[in-house]
Order: C-alpha cells, then sequence, then structure tokens
C-alpha cells in the first residue's frame, strides 16, 4: 500500500523527485545520486508502473501530480514524454522545486516560453540537458574561440547520426506527433547539435532552409523502449514525423552552415560529429570520440588529448578520470546535474543550459519545421 504521511527530509540532502521511469530517468536518477541528491520519489505513468519502477529505485511512489506536494522536493527531474512537459513543468513550480526538464522543453515554441516565463517568474533554477556541453574537449574547443585561435569563421557543418528506427518494425512514442511534437528527428537530436555548435563557435543561427524526409511511412502504433531491442507486432500507423533532415543555414554574422539529421543511417548510433573551418585553423569533434580533437591549419594539423593536468580551466575542471579512462556521455550527464545542484545551492558555473536555452532551441526546431514546409528560406526568432 502506498504511503499517505508526509515524508521526511534529511535537511543536508537535496530532495529530488523524478517524473518518468524509462531508460533516460534512470540516467536522471543516477546523476541525481552522483551529485548528492536524495531521490525521495519517483512518477511514472501510470500508478501501477510507479509503484514498480519505486520498487526498483528503492523509492516512494509518487501517485500523481497532485500528490508531489507531499515530497516537498527540491527539485523535480522531468523525463516524461515532450507533450507532458509543460504540465509537469508547472506542477513542479507550483511545488516550490528547482527544474531539470529533458528536451525538447515543449512541443512547439509557444509552450517552451511559458514554461521559460514561468520558471523566470518563480525565481527557480531551471536546465535542459543539453549534456554534450559537457565534454571537457567541448570547453576546450571553446576556450580556444574565445582566445581567438581560428580566426573568423568560414564554414560550419556537420552531423548527428543514429540508426535506432533504421527497422520498419522500430517504434517508440517520439513517432507520435502528438505525444513527441511536429519534428521528431531534428527536435530529438538535431537540436542537440545546434546547441553544441552554437555554444562553441559563439555563432547564432539566424536563418534556414531546411528539407525533410520520412523515409518509412508506416510503423507498429504500440510503443517501445527509446533504443530498446524489442520490436512491437500488429497494428501500425502513419508516421508523421521525420527520420531525417538537411539543413543549410546562415548565422547572425553570415557565416554558412549545413548539418544532416538523422534516425535511420545503418551503423551509427549516436554520431555528433562537427568541423568548424576558421580563418586560420578548423577543428573537428566527435561525439562517440570524445577523448581527442583534431585541429588543422595550413601547416601540420594536431591531436589535442583530454588532460584534467593541462588546458583550458574548465576543461580540467570537467575532466573527471585520469588520461586514457575514457570519459563520455554518462559523466557529461553527471557533471550537468551537478552544475545544476551546484546552482540550487548558490554556486554557479559557465555553460550552464537553462530554459532559456531551451526556448532558443524550441524557435530553430520551428524554423526548421516551417522552412521544409514552404520549401523557403525562414528566419528564427530572436
Amino acid at each position: 500500500m502506498r504511503e499517505q504521511m508526509n515524508i521526511s527530509r534529511p535537511s543536508e540532502r537535496l530532495q529530488v523527485v523524478i517524473i518518468g521511469s524509462g531508460m533516460i530517468g534512470d540516467v536522471h536518477r543516477r546523476a541525481a545520486i552522483l551529485a548528492g541528491g536524495e531521490v525521495a520519489g519517483v512518477m511514472a505513468s501510470t500508478p501501477e508502473r510507479s509503484d514498480l519502477a519505486a520498487a526498483r529505485w528503492r523509492t516512494r511512489a509518487v501517485a500523481n501530480l497532485a500528490d508531489l506536494a507531499r515530497f516537498a522536493p527540491d527539485i523535480v527531474h522531468v523525463c516524461s514524454p515532450n507533450a507532458l512537459h509543460l504540465e509537469h513543468v508547472k506542477a513542479a513550480l507550483a511545488c516550490g522545486a528547482h527544474v531539470i526538464c529533458e528536451k525538447p522543453l515543449a512541443i512547439d515554441a509557444a509552450s517552451a516560453r511559458d514554461v521559460c516565463e514561468a520558471a523566470a517568474a518563480r525565481g527557480k533554477i531551471a536546465t535542459v540537458p543539453f549534456v554534450y556541453r559537457f565534454h571537457p574537449l567541448i570547453r576546450e574547443i571553446r576556450a580556444r574561440v574565445q582566445q581567438g585561435e581560428f580566426g573568423k569563421w568560414h564554414l560550419l557543418h556537420g552531423s548527428y547520426l543514429q540508426d535506432w528506427l533504421l527497422s520498419p518494425h522500430a517504434t517508440s512514442w517520439r513517432v507520435n506527433s502528438k505525444i513527441g511534437g511536429a519534428s521528431r528527428a531534428f527536435a530529438d537530436i538535431g537540436s542537440h547539435w545546434c546547441d553544441l555548435v552554437e555554444f562553441v563557435s559563439g555563432e547564432k543561427i539566424a536563418a534556414v532552409m531546411a528539407s525533410m524526409t520520412t523515409t518509412i511511412p508506416e510503423r507498429p502504433a504500440n510503443s517501445a523502449a527509446t533504443f530498446g531491442a524489442e520490436r512491437p507486432t500488429g497494428e501500425t500507423m502513419k508516421v508523421d514525423t521525420e527520420d531525417a533532415a538537411v539543413v543549410t543555414f546562415k548565422t547572425a554574422s553570415g557565416v554558412l552552415g549545413v548539418v544532416t539529421i538523422s534516425q535511420i543511417s545503418a551503423g551509427r548510433k549516436n554520431r555528433l560529429w562537427f568541423e568548424l573551418d576558421g580563418a586560420e585553423k578548423s577543428v573537428v569533434f566527435d561525439q562517440e570520440n570524445p577523448e581527442t580533437i583534431w585541429i588543422g591549419s595550413e601547416g601540420p594539423a594536431m591531436v589535442v588529448n583530454r588532460d584534467p593536468a593541462r588546458g583550458a580551466e574548465d576543461q580540467r575542471r570537467l575532466s573527471v578520470l585520469p588520461p586514457g579512462h575514457p570519459q563520455g556521455y554518462a559523466q557529461c550527464f553527471d557533471n550537468f546535474v551537478n552544475d545544476t545542484y551546484a546552482a540550487v545551492k548558490g554556486e554557479l558555473h559557465d555553460g550552464l543550459p537553462s530554459f532559456a536555452d531551451g526556448l532558443r532551441s524550441a524557435h530553430i526546431v520551428e524554423a526548421v519545421i516551417q522552412s521544409a514546409r514552404a520549401r523557403q528560406w525562414v528566419d528564427v526568432k530572436s
């Protein structure tokens, strides 16, 4: 039987509730614990699933949003499907909690602005896990950009490729636009690429010319776990979100760029790759090989290794493992949550992605959708 009494709370630890118990909820839970949080409760899609998740995580089940206040959370992690973010974030803020909300922040820019303004009105720390910012060598590149090492940008280009929806039998709630939003591939992973390249280069995408394709017109109607091996069968549904997109863009300062986004590229798991070409040097980052970056010039090229003993200050701060012991996505997520919790306690670190960054991303996604439909250049709202 679910407990109904008030939840006791150790004063020295931030009390955390996680909404959503799927794959990404597990990632949030791990990072919360490592950051010193106490996972006081979990809410899944139904009370029954909440009970199962609570038993698995050795915590308490949150029956519903009305039950959330009983836990008096300091921080709520929103890891639910995209269409629920608006409701779940507002419920968390109403409880007086700070919020980490999975991206996209909402299924459209208007809703993203709504939650952004709600968090600002309450003066709460509100962050979005654009966690690739927390690869140490991303901070190394950014520091070198700020020092002028690469010169004026000539071209920005790259891709983010996956293959988890390659099979016609693969599906997810993300495929359904009513749950995931009008854009799938670009909103899901293209948003990461754009945020990262803007963060590193200092450029802002000002206009886009986009094209989208749906190569698999029907998929199973029943949902499956994201990245899971389970392949649902039975009734199918028409797919109304894109499998891939190509976006040409111009930045506010006039730099040209292009990015290819795909969830149907065989053999590519999470290949977020970019090259930034400057007047003096170019730089390449590959998320699947994040321990090194390539820096090219007209003379010899060089490879820079992650190293906590040298390089940019933030690169060293985020290097939690010795050289030769690879850091990856999990450590990025840990560093992001740790910096968010530090901000809640009053210690702010550079580069923490906020709801404002989530709103910025929503405007880019909206412009990409409009451009693909109209087949013309569309300006990104500032």
